[in-house]
């Protein structure tokens, strides 16, 4: 499995179209939420980053053996979250494999995802991202870390990993909503500049996620 997720992870240089998804969960919460988000973020990373995503993405379940055809798996939501034994396993076997995951709480989702990745990796602590880690630092530069796209709680925007043998396999965009600033204009009505200070941001991750797979 590991050698298909390199695989594939190396076929963004090579221009061979390549597939991304959102993650599938049980528990109830909205996985589907941000319908529009990753269509426009890959067109946006296949203009800006000379990518060639397949412009329609993809969903797949967190318990399938499909997850390890996708180098970057989305999951987003507002709710609750489960995971069953079989799920974590599965998770982390795609993770420890090379794959990634980026978690983007829609606001909502920060009390059950924390909790629920500690099955997938109990000896780990979500740890904040430094602002010059590479992933604010790709095409594009972000020196102050996250940008704040919607405004909840009037938190700051922070960006959170995990860390496996070194390698940041799961990041996690919390009170930021990139989602919501990937989708449709017409949608959440942002201003074109949130808008692109999001898409931005979400080419990053994605550059990252290319170019630093094990």
């Amino acid at each position: 499995m590991a050698t298909g997720l390199v695989f594939i992870a190396s076929a963004a240089n090579a221009q061979v179209q390549i597939k991304i998804a959102k993650l599938k969960y049980d528990g109830g919460g909205d996985w589907y939420a941000n319908k529009t988000a990753l269509p426009n973020l890959i067109q946006f990373c296949n203009k800006e980053l000379n990518t060639s995503l397949d412009p329609e993405d993809e969903v797949v379940d967190v318990s399938s053996p499909d997850l390890f055809l996708y180098p970057y798996i989305y999951m987003t939501g507002h709710g609750n979250v489960v995971f069953s034994n079989s799920d974590a396993e599965n998770l982390r076997t795609y993770l420890e494999a090379g794959g990634f995951l980026h978690i983007d709480d829609n606001y909502g989702l920060d009390q059950f995802i924390r909790l629920e990745m500690k099955k997938v990796f109990p000896e780990l602590e979500f740890v904040e991202i430094p602002f010059d880690h590479p992933i604010y630092h790709q095409k594009f530069e972000f020196p102050n870390g996250l940008p704040k796209i919607h405004e909840h709680d009037g938190k700051p925007a922070q960006g959170f990993g995990l860390i496996y043998k070194g390698r940041l396999v799961c990041f996690y965009s919390y009170e930021s909503d990139l989602g919501n600033g990937w989708e449709d204009q017409s949608i959440h009505k942002d201003p074109e500049a949130k808008r692109q200070q999001a898409l931005k941001m979400g080419a990053n991750i994605i550059a990252y996620c290319f170019t630093h797979y094990q």
